[in-house]
């Protein structure tokens, strides 16, 4: 247990380091892509992630750093393609927003909202017919929860009884709207148990609680041959798209932030492990051996060629 919640640990901090180190960054105008930073989320895209098996496949949305990062654990390919160089996953021409590494069963992203969710029903679909005992995850937000596409993909997962795990990322805004602006109805998982599906919401922290709720899903739908839906809440610490605060906006109010980030999922990680005996110096090592890796791989990013 004590070398899992390093682990956890290890790749969360590796995600949040990345993405500061995008913020630090960015405006000098050497990252050739719009951002959508999961600053926050970290624990969401961990605990599912590190639930998967090697042949289990997932995809995400154009908020998908935390889940690359979280499966490949490397930067240098990550950085190139942000930095548009020929040595990214997609050869520098797609950016932040599609990323795939299908080696490592991340089959792919889209700026599309919901544009991933029926690509991930069908390789659900292909993996039932070739009985390979392959789960699919896909990642997704509350804009995407309000598309039709949504409701007919669960609606046909739960007829097809695919295996499949819906992983909905809820921040409570769609850009700048609230769930009190969007919806006529009160909660979203309370509608998916009239489904034929398994359904678990948590608004916690805690990345090893979000793993093992991952851990049971996917048990789940391996053994009851039905989907499952997990309602995950967190705070998105920076603006829609972009690396700044958008407190000012007036749409939501800094107090919320300073709430949230009482439970931030690194310190909740953190402050466990120092419980359970891990020595302050021997986490400062890695995390500055982490943070060496991504200023190596920025460096390596901006001396590659352009495609």
């Amino acid at each position: 247990m004590a070398s899992l919640s390093l682990e956890l640990y290890r790749k969360m901090y590796l995600i949040r380091k990345t993405e500061e180190s995008i913020c630090r960054y960015y405006n000098e105008d050497e990252m050739k892509t719009p951002v959508h930073l999961s600053i926050g989320e970290e624990a969401i895209a961990v605990g599912v992630i590190q639930a998967l098996e090697a042949n289990d496949q997932f995809f995400g949305t154009y908020r998908s750093h935390g889940i690359y990062l979280a499966r490949t654990g490397e930067t240098d390919r990550f950085f190139a393609e942000l930095y548009g160089k020929e040595t990214g996953p997609l050869g520098g021409r797609a950016g932040s927003m599609p990323l795939r590494a299908p080696e490592f069963g991340f089959t792919g992203t889209s700026p599309v909202v919901a544009g991933t969710i029926p690509v991930a029903l069908g390789a659900a679909y292909a993996n039932k017919v070739a009985g390979n005992g392959s789960v699919v995850v896909v990642f997704f937000g509350d804009g995407a929860a309000e598309e039709e596409v949504f409701w007919e993909s669960i609606d046909a997962a739960c007829l097809m009884e695919l295996p499949v795990l819906f992983v909905y990322e809820d921040n409570g805004l769609a850009v700048f709207t609230n769930k009190a602006q969007r919806r006529g109805f009160d909660s979203l998982p309370a509608i998916l148990e009239k489904f034929c599906c398994t359904v678990v919401a948590d608004s916690t922290t805690d990345v090893e609680r979000i793993h093992l709720h991952a851990q049971e899903a996917i048990a789940s739908i391996r053994e009851q041959n039905r989907p499952c839906f997990l309602n995950l809440a967190y705070y998105r610490h920076k603006e829609h798209v972009g690396v700044c605060e958008d407190y000012y906006c007036g749409y939501r109010a800094r107090e919320e932030f300073e709430e949230w980030l009482k439970v931030d999922p690194i310190e909740v990680q953190r402050d466990r492990l120092l419980n359970l005996g891990y020595p302050e110096s021997e986490l400062h090592e890695f995390e500055t051996a982490i943070e060496a890796q991504i200023e190596g791989s920025m460096q390596l990013a901006s001396e590659a060629p352009f495609p």
